[in-house]
């Protein structure tokens, strides 16, 4: 059974960080994209960042990009989103999302929702002053 489970989320003030948490069971991850995903309220889903476990290459949305770094921890299977510089236009819920087609290289085809099988419940990021 394929889990991911988000942790890290909570309330922060403008220009403060965070650091979310994605922990994955129960699927291998070779070659596989893993992205982060956000919904504010009233809006869709948007992609904001992703990694190619192939090799480790990254790709950001512009509205984060320079502001949220994307990591792996392969041991570990857990993929970390560092938010920096916070503005309340990040509130939202986060998503992290797995499985799907081979994925070599980061692009922003690994932005979007039909490209991932699995999802996790996703945890609260309210930045407000």
């Amino acid at each position: 059974q394929v889990q991911l489970v988000e942790s890290g989320g909570g309330s922060v003030q403008p220009g403060g960080s965070l650091r979310l948490s994605c922990s994955i069971s129960g699927l291998t991850l070779d070659f596989k994209g893993i992205g982060w995903f956000r919904q504010a309220p009233g809006m869709e889903r948007e992609g904001v960042a992703c990694i190619s476990s192939s090799d480790g290459s990254t790709y950001y949305v512009d509205s984060v990009a320079g502001r949220f770094t994307i990591s792996r921890d392969n041991g570990a299977y857990t993929v970390y989103l560092q938010m920096n510089d916070l503005k309340p236009e990040d509130t939202a819920v986060y998503y992290c999302a797995t499985g799907g087609p081979e994925a070599f290289s980061a692009g922003d085809y690994l932005l979007r929702e039909n490209w991932y099988d699995y999802w996790g419940q996703g945890t609260q990021v309210i930045v407000s002053s």
